[in-house]
């Protein structure tokens, strides 16, 4: 490995505004509740892939699913286990200083390093479509049986494994602690 390439391996999740950073405790919650990820993975052909997925956070892991078809995700996923999957919730803009560019907006983001893999546990896979489904719908209000999943068959399951994961955030400051617009 090139001294150049161990150095940036070196500093894979390293943050450089360490007084925006996340408590582990706070990023396992922000992974618990936010709503939608981004996972990278890398071709055969060296050209990434990003794709939006809803997923669940489970078992100190990520799980989310696609359909059992071919596509770029899965070749990717057969040819590099290593991802990249992102997430963030945008808040309010805000305004800190008398310029216009002294605007920042308050957020939470997380980036997980971490190989993938195709979840083949039958009970990992039933458990990971009932977290979805509490996560994503309302459970008594469309009067759908709980835990059935006729189609589970047909959709592939995966779970990244973390090896480095940061979370950053800056919070909304207080209404005193903006900048007071000028009077017109």
């Amino acid at each position: 490995m090139s001294e150049d390439i161990a150095r940036d391996v070196s500093r894979r999740g390293e943050v450089r505004r360490a007084d925006k950073l996340m408590t582990q405790e706070q990023l396992q919650e922000f992974l618990s509740h936010a709503f939608c990820g981004r996972t990278a993975t890398m071709g055969r052909d060296g050209f990434p892939y990003v794709v939006p997925n809803l997923f669940v956070w489970m078992d100190e892991r990520i799980f989310l699913h696609t359909a059992r078809v071919p596509g770029h995700f899965l070749a990717n996923v057969e040819f590099c286990d290593r991802v990249c999957f992102e997430v963030d919730a945008p808040g309010e803009t805000f305004p800190y200083g008398p310029v216009e560019c002294d605007t920042s907006i308050a957020y939470r983001s997380a980036v997980v390093f971490g190989r993938i893999r195709i979840e083949t546990d039958p009970d990992a896979r039933r458990r990971f479509f009932a977290a979805f489904m509490s996560k994503y719908a309302p459970a008594d209000s469309w009067g759908r049986t709980p835990g059935s999943f006729p189609r589970i068959d047909s959709t592939i399951v995966y779970s990244i494994l973390p090896e480095v994961m940061t979370g950053k955030q800056t919070a909304l400051p207080s209404a005193q602690k903006r900048w007071a617009p000028r009077p017109a």
